[in-house]
């Protein structure tokens, strides 16, 4: 037990500090951080590396890759984990399959557009990737 003076009038307070609970907290988060990773599955965690792995060869939207990990054979499941977990900027994406279609064929910016909109891209994301890849 401590004695402290919090008020600064003379009268002294009584406490007692009990770190148990604290040390008890701290044990529940990290059984719980723990949990968390145990329940990343085998397939999540592959599904995740085929996603990385395709990310760095090519460029997908979002539901390109989903689509893309599910004819690979991962379940929906996984392939929703993999794309959402894997860090990938649609936005960029959209630039980079811009960039790849206009070294192989010749688009205007609408059918650009519209062709990275077909590919699953958002409209905000295609036209950013074709205001970017017409720089």
């Amino acid at each position: 037990m401590e004695t402290e003076d919090y008020y600064g009038d003379g009268n002294s307070t009584t406490y007692e500090e009990d770190y148990s609970d604290n040390d008890a907290s701290l044990d529940d988060y990290y059984d719980d951080e723990e949990t968390t990773e145990q329940q990343v599955t085998a397939g999540e965690r592959n599904a995740l590396d085929k996603a990385y792995r395709y990310l760095n060869s090519s460029a997908f939207s979002k539901s390109g890759l989903m689509e893309q990990l599910e004819y690979e054979g991962f379940t929906k499941s996984e392939a929703k984990y993999a794309v959402n977990n894997c860090g990938a900027n649609w936005k960029e994406q959209a630039a980079k399959k811009a960039a790849q279609y206009l070294r192989s064929q010749s688009f205007s910016r609408s059918g650009l557009i519209e062709q990275l909109e077909y590919e699953g891209f958002t409209s905000k994301q295609a036209r950013y990737g074709v205001k970017k890849a017409y720089k």
